[in-house]
């Protein structure tokens, strides 16, 4: 008698989950800025997000790089 309830508040639950990830955080990678000019091998990047409402420009984080082994500045890649 009431089978299609679950149904119904699977597709409402799937909507509404679709409609709040159309909002305004972006994924952005930062990469370290000191190791282009040092001779090391490898690159250290992190995957973060922001909100592109609030931080229009380019971010830059101090993050641990793990092949110079100490905290440098991280800056936002396109």
């Amino acid at each position: 008698m009431f089978s299609h309830f679950p149904t119904f508040a699977f597709l409402f639950e799937k909507i509404r989950t679709e409609m709040a990830k159309k909002g305004n955080r972006i994924q952005v990678i930062l990469e370290c800025t000191e190791q282009k000019d040092s001779n090391v091998p490898g690159m250290s990047r992190y995957i973060t997000t922001k909100n592109r409402k609030n931080t229009p420009s380019r971010m830059e984080l101090k993050k641990y790089n793990p092949f110079l082994k100490r905290v440098t500045v991280h800056k936002e890649i396109k």
